[in-house]
């Protein structure tokens, strides 16, 4: 298992990347991954690799909704603090940037299903496996998240950022 583990460890990361948007957090969330799958092993009738991008899921998810209940908690008027943020212009965005931003807006459901098919090239069928959700499932979350690309790129201006 060590040898497949290791063989893995690219392919998780991507994954990773691909939820987080985020180098320090795709690396946090794969170590995680990889810490959580040595911890607790693998189920016997359980595929590895789908296994390994579904404990990434999970944790992703874990780690998104603490964050969501720590922002929303730092929003409270007697939490902050006064200060000056500096200009937060970014010019000549590279496209990965841009159409990281893009999925970055749409929810993780729809998120995790793109970065599946996407960009690990998994079939709807592997993906499906993968999710243990229904094809037409992926089907329609696959639809609904090239309609949500679209129209973020419709809506934004790639010249200029801010």
């Amino acid at each position: 298992m060590n040898k497949e583990l290791k063989e893995l460890i690219p392919v998780i990361r991507r994954f990773a990347f691909s939820l987080t948007g985020s180098d320090h957090d795709a690396d946090d969330l794969m170590q995680n991954t990889l810490e959580r799958i040595l911890d607790k092993g693998v189920p016997d009738d359980a595929n590895l690799t789908k296994w390994a991008f579904r404990v990434c899921r999970n944790l992703w998810i874990d780690e998104y909704r603490s964050r969501k209940v720590r922002q929303e908690a730092t929003q409270k008027p007697e939490l902050q603090e006064s200060a000056i943020d500096g200009d937060k212009v970014i010019t000549n965005q590279i496209t990965i940037a841009q159409v990281q931003r893009a999925m970055n807006q749409m929810p993780e459901e729809l998120r995790s299903i793109l970065s599946l098919v996407v960009v690990e090239g998994l079939s709807y069928k592997e993906a499906a496996n993968t999710l243990d959700i229904p094809v037409g499932t992926v089907m329609s979350r696959i639809s609904r998240a090239r309609v949500a690309m679209v129209n973020w790129f419709k809506d934004h201006d790639m010249r200029i950022f801010a």
